[in-house]
């Protein structure tokens, strides 16, 4: 996952609004977006999964639970650890430990992953935890952004993504899934001024700085898009938009959890 953009209780109505999109390699196995059990506690997790590590990148539970992961940019740190950044969020989304009792006690195995960005949160709390600043926040009321930089990086489509939520959360009945993955889909790349300098050169930095990335010479792009809405008059909503290595759509899948 390398873009999360999400408003925390910044309308009564849906405390939780996520839109986000997972970047990966073409060639990772990938189970798409389902309601499965995890063997070890019995909870029962709405997600896509991993299939090579088993973890995953988003996923929520029956009694309002919420996690999300993305990487680190940094060309200098060693990406190969012990653990997959997806066990963060898999193990959280299984627990019953609090967001914030969850959150420390990752101080203790920073170490044992590649840098990642998480988001764990339930109806109480939500808690952000970067493990190569060794930085653990409560998340405040707002419209946030998140990639692969700290929480609330001035990259272009983090500042976009923002932007574009804001206007939504004011117009709660144009607030649906559909408009989130829409959202998410802008494929429009930043000004060479505007972008972050990461170390991995203005060429690569150029491709990445799309929401939605397609970048089929190096085999790598945007495979899905989530949109979670957590209603305190309904359902919670939950849309999956899967795409081919070439961005154009596949599968599609939606959901309906019912209030935590």
């Amino acid at each position: 996952m390398c873009l999360i953009i999400f408003a925390y209780q910044s309308d009564p109505r849906f405390p939780l609004v996520v839109a986000a999109n997972r970047d990966e390699i073409f060639a990772r196995p990938t189970a798409q977006a389902a309601l499965w059990t995890d063997g070890d506690s019995g909870q029962q997790i709405l997600s896509g999964r991993d299939k090579q590590a088993g973890g995953t990148w988003l996923g929520v539970t029956q009694n309002g639970r919420f996690a999300a992961v993305t990487n680190i940019r940094d060309p200098s740190q060693t990406e190969r650890r012990a653990r997959s950044r997806g066990d963060l969020t898999r193990q959280y989304l299984a627990g019953n430990d609090s967001p914030q009792q969850y959150s420390k006690r990752l101080t203790e195995s920073y170490d044992q992953f590649a840098g990642y960005n998480l988001l764990v949160g339930d109806s109480n709390s939500l808690f952000y935890v970067n493990n190569h600043e060794e930085k653990v926040w409560e998340i405040e009321p707002g419209v946030h952004g998140l990639s692969n930089g700290l929480l609330n990086s001035s990259w272009p489509k983090v500042d976009k993504g923002k932007t574009r939520l804001q206007a939504l959360m004011q117009q709660p009945e144009g607030l649906t899934t559909d408009a989130l993955l829409a959202m998410m889909g802008d494929r429009s790349q930043a000004a060479d001024a505007d972008l972050p300098d990461t170390g991995i050169g203005i060429e690569i930095e150029r491709k990445l700085s799309s929401a939605f990335i397609l970048n089929p010479k190096r085999e790598y792009g945007t495979l899905c898009s989530t949109a979670l809405i957590v209603d305190q008059r309904g359902p919670t909503r939950f849309s999956e938009q899967n795409f081919d290595s070439l961005g154009n759509k596949s599968q599609g899948h939606t959901f309906q959890l019912p209030p935590a």
